[in-house]
């Protein structure tokens, strides 16, 4: 996965992500959509399954699109947002309420 520039963190510090992700997100939300700027609605779905760790292949296959539309629709995201990367695009889901964390 990290020779196809996909973003590896270790299973320690990603579950202390989603156990923070899942204390600070007790609160009320707003609606994920309010929150995630000019993206389109394929843009978001792109970006929630990014957050689910889903690889471009998988969110190609899952789509049923090609990869590099996929790898299009990152690139727009992540200049819309105004973020560097993949793990940036996928805390930014989690922060907006986009995608909650599961099992906690």
């Amino acid at each position: 996965m990290v020779a196809a520039c996909d973003a590896l963190l270790a299973p320690n510090i990603t579950k202390r992500l989603k156990a923070e992700f899942s204390r600070v997100s007790s609160g009320p939300r707003a609606p994920g959509r309010a929150r995630t700027g000019d993206l389109t609605e394929r843009e978001t779905e792109v970006l929630s399954l990014i957050a689910q760790g889903l690889s471009n292949a998988e969110i190609a296959d899952r789509l049923v699109v090609a990869e590099q539309t996929v790898k299009t629709h990152v690139s727009r995201i992540l200049v819309k947002l105004g973020l560097r990367d993949r793990t940036q695009a996928a805390v930014y889901a989690y922060e907006s309420g986009l995608v909650r964390p599961t099992g906690y």
